[in-house]
């Protein structure tokens, strides 16, 4: 089943419970707190708070809402885990329903067959998990769903109590997972191998405020909010790995052309080299997210948003070079991203001269900055392991930003390649 059928499934599943169809906001949102929209409730923030009252006939919406996270830009590609952009497609309900109707709705679309227009999931091969205080989730999912109590794990605040990390709307959770088999890992449910235990859809039972905090479980919880309201998030990815039978999100049918794309131009073959397979997954995964970071409006730069979305095309530049790709591949990346996400965002065929251009100009810039940075840097870390030592001096690395444009971030993942470390203090 193709990602863009596994969203319109979602979307006719929940319009048909009564819920409003709400296409994704911006990825840019007005909110000092956040450099972009990260979670598919962000745009529903002010109706669980009590600020506005939700525009929806029947108090229930469903979208899903482009998201990106850049927290973890250095494991993209380390892990096929880990992704910058995602797709979380989500149901909504602001007072109306709460535990029963959630979990009855996300049952029935994940187990209905293909035919009847659900997913078609071995129901034997999911597991759950519930806040560790939760008996009520835990008795609907065995008493009303008829799950089995030993495919009914309990977790603490860290695994299963959402927030968004900052002050707001949070709840006790219940994340699904599938089973893929021994040959993903162990036995034992999600608390024993979340790799074999994959999770796929987290129904948060948002009911509390939370306060000032930090980590997932280190906050204060500071009130009931006015109504009790529900917020689930499935991953669109996860789920086209299991539809697709693929191994990770990188073989899916909207990341794995754009790799298909790079062999092409390299030269190297994906599969064969671990150090290869990074830098593969990392032209797949940035070239995605850079696209759609200009579709919303970023533009490169030095700063904020500007600077994330430089860093992504950047790494991208880097990554086709060191496969063995010559010249100018922004183009060819752009170009095939572009036609396999279009079908679920039309609105990229308006807008794609300009993202083009705008990609296209940024590696033209940057191909420049590369040739006399790389030389530069290599010449220094020679010069390093010559001397004994395995610390790049500070001064060469500012020298290499100050003078030749070649960014900190760049020089610390060439040094940390390099077996070296930097003295950024």
């Amino acid at each position: 089943m193709q990602t863009h059928e596994i969203r319109d499934r979602f979307i006719q599943h929940f319009v048909n419970e009564g819920h409003t169809e709400v296409p994704s906001a911006s990825l840019i949102l007005d909110d000092p707190n956040l450099l972009f929209v990260n979670a598919g409730m962000v745009p529903f923030k002010p109706y669980f708070l009590g600020q506005q009252n939700p525009p929806f006939p029947n108090g229930t919406a469903t979208s899903i809402q482009k998201c990106v996270r850049t927290l973890d830009i250095e494991e993209v590609g380390i892990t096929t885990r880990h992704n910058t952009f995602f797709q979380m497609a989500g149901n909504f309900s602001f007072g109306q329903y709460f535990k029963e109707g959630a979990i009855k709705n996300a049952w029935s679309l994940l187990t209905s067959s293909v035919e009847d227009g659900g997913y078609g999931l071995d129901p034997e091969r999911l597991w759950v998990t519930v806040y560790l205080e939760d008996d009520e989730a835990a008795d609907i999912w065995e008493k009303n769903i008829g799950l089995p109590a030993e495919r009914i794990q309990r977790l603490g605040m860290a695994d299963n109590y959402w927030s968004m990390g900052i002050p707001g709307p949070c709840g006790p959770s219940s994340e699904i997972y599938y089973d893929r088999g021994p040959e993903y890992g162990k036995e034992g449910g999600p608390v024993v191998d979340d790799s074999r235990y994959m999770e796929i859809w987290n129904l948060v039972f948002m009911e509390k405020e939370r306060g000032e905090g930090t980590g997932k479980d280190n906050f204060e919880i500071v009130g009931d909010l006015p109504k009790k309201n529900i917020d689930t998030g499935l991953g669109v990815e996860r789920v086209a790995c299991l539809l697709q039978d693929v191994d990770n999100v990188y073989e899916t049918d909207l990341l794995r052309p754009v790799i298909d794309a790079a062999e092409k131009l390299s030269g190297a073959t994906y599969g064969k080299k671990h150090e290869d397979d990074v830098r593969f997954r990392v032209i797949a995964d940035h070239s995605r997210t850079g696209m759609m970071l200009i579709l919303d409006g970023v533009t490169p730069g030095n700063e904020g948003r500007g600077y994330i979305l430089r860093r992504l095309l950047r790494r991208i530049i880097r990554s086709a070079r060191l496969l063995g790709a010559q010249g100018e591949t922004m183009s060819v990346f752009m170009d095939t991203i572009m036609d396999t996400m279009t079908p679920s965002y039309p609105e990229i065929a308006d807008n794609r001269e300009r993202i083009l251009k705008t990609a296209v100009n940024e590696e033209k810039a940057f191909l420049r900055t590369l040739e006399s940075g790389t030389s530069l840097f290599e010449e220094a870390a020679a010069s390093v392991k010559a001397s004994g030592s395995t610390m790049l001096a500070g001064a060469q690395a500012f020298t290499l930003h100050d003078t030749y444009g070649f960014p900190i971030d760049l020089t610390l993942e060439m040094a940390a390649e390099a077996g070296l470390d930097v003295d950024q203090e």
